[in-house]
């Protein structure tokens, strides 16, 4: 079994692509941050992750994270490995995003607030945004992406 589950903060914007053919599938790419619970010498450490996401999954990252939120992913981990110019082989990993899910509120930046809007196998999910004490929006045009009506 391959599966990892990572709770972290963007290093940069999601950059995404589409690929060629005739499926023209979008591909985002983007890191995370994922603090470690030991610390060094008093000082925070973390590992750093490159994880990729395909199609409807990519476009919500795309659309609803940015440089330093907080994201849930599940996934697996790929190697990366290729041959350098030099000839030597350079070895690496990726995570393959299958699912996606918000660790914060829309309007904010810091610390977990128990508020999740998960994105199961690339459905689109709406961003938590608090309307009242227990309830939250949901945005308009979400209908079709709703399983009741």
């Amino acid at each position: 079994m391959n599966k990892v589950i990572l709770m972290g903060r963007l290093t940069r914007d999601p950059e995404v692509r589409y690929s060629q053919g005739g499926s023209n599938m979008a591909i985002a790419r983007f890191s995370i941050a994922v603090d470690r619970r030991i610390r060094r010498d008093g000082q925070p450490t973390a590992d750093f992750f490159n994880c990729t996401a395909f199609g409807r999954t990519a476009e919500f990252v795309e659309k609803y994270f940015k440089k330093g939120n907080r994201i849930l992913i599940d996934g697996e981990i790929q190697n990366d490995n290729y041959q350098g110019k030099d000839g030597n082989m350079v070895y690496g990993m990726q995570i393959i995003v299958n699912n996606v899910e918000f660790c914060e509120s829309k309007g904010s930046q810091s610390g977990f607030d128990g508020g999740f809007a998960p994105v199961q196998g690339g459905a689109e999910a709406a961003a938590p945004a608090p309307a009242g004490e227990d309830f939250m929006n949901i945005p308009d045009g979400i209908d079709e992406e709703l399983p009741f009506n």
